[in-house]
């Protein structure tokens, strides 16, 4: 997987699995960019060498100029990875606030449109191009309490599935990437959640969640960087309009 020549850019990229996934790419070889709404992890990330910016994909302003930005940092882009997403809120559906299930859309699956809407322009000029979504085992299961998180990501894939048909002639491949648990804060703060929603103890449904796996263990951030590094790899060439999951087997999830 030889990356030298491409340009990627991965929003959400400054932290966790996004920065696991930047990280990744440029150690490929590739030009990489991340944008993420937290001002900190930018600075971060650049001190570190990576080329960043505060973005916001929920806003489709700052998009548009995201990818002005990237066309004048990297020349094009070849490669985008929609890893970009919240948590939502977690409960039955009839007590969800409106406003928190609305802001799980505009990041979730909105951000997901705009960031593609506006980098069409770019990737159809690119070399190879692709598009890499972060959906998640609750994009392909049900998943009680957590409806606005697994509706989102849902149509994460309907839009991936869709997009692979409509950009096939301008061969450029769509793919999602499906992680179940992935170990660090976000599962850690959603298993707190849910443990109130159930009024269980937060370790008892911490061990629900390692155990829902045939392999009966998390995901690390590691495993899905490197399954966005193969979507996007010439390897991968005939692999387009995939839910490519990557949860240890997971067939039920708390």
């Amino acid at each position: 997987m030889d990356f030298t020549a491409k340009r990627v850019l991965v929003t959400a990229g400054a932290n966790g699995i996004g920065l696991a996934i930047a990280n990744k790419f440029r150690q490929l070889g590739a030009a990489v960019f991340v944008t993420d709404i937290d001002p900190d992890a930018v600075e971060k990330a650049r001190v570190n060498g990576l080329a960043a910016a505060v973005s916001d994909v929920s806003d489709e302003t700052q998009v548009r100029d995201l990818m002005k930005t990237v066309a004048a940092e990297l020349g094009g882009l070849d490669v985008l990875v929609n890893n970009a997403g919240i948590a939502g809120p977690t409960g039955p559906l009839e007590t969800l606030d409106a406003d928190a299930w609305k802001a799980t859309f505009d990041v979730n699956i909105h951000g997901q449109f705009y960031c593609i809407k506006h980098a069409l322009p770019l990737l159809r000029q690119g070399n190879g191009a692709s598009i890499v979504n972060l959906s998640s085992a609750a994009g392909r299961l049900g998943m009680a309490g957590r409806s606005a998180y697994s509706a989102s990501k849902w149509a994460v894939v309907g839009l991936t599935k869709t997009l692979a048909i409509e950009l096939g002639p301008d061969r450029i491949r769509v793919n999602a990437i499906c992680p179940g648990a992935v170990n660090g804060p976000r599962i850690d703060a959603v298993i707190s959640a849910k443990a109130e929603m159930l009024g269980l103890p937060a370790e008892q449904v911490s061990e629900l969640y390692h155990n829902q796996s045939s392999l009966g263990r998390l995901i690390e951030a590691e495993d899905i960087a490197n399954m966005a590094a193969f979507a996007a790899s010439d390897l991968a060439r005939n692999v387009n309009g995939q839910a490519l999951a990557v949860d240890g087997n997971t067939e039920k999830l708390y």
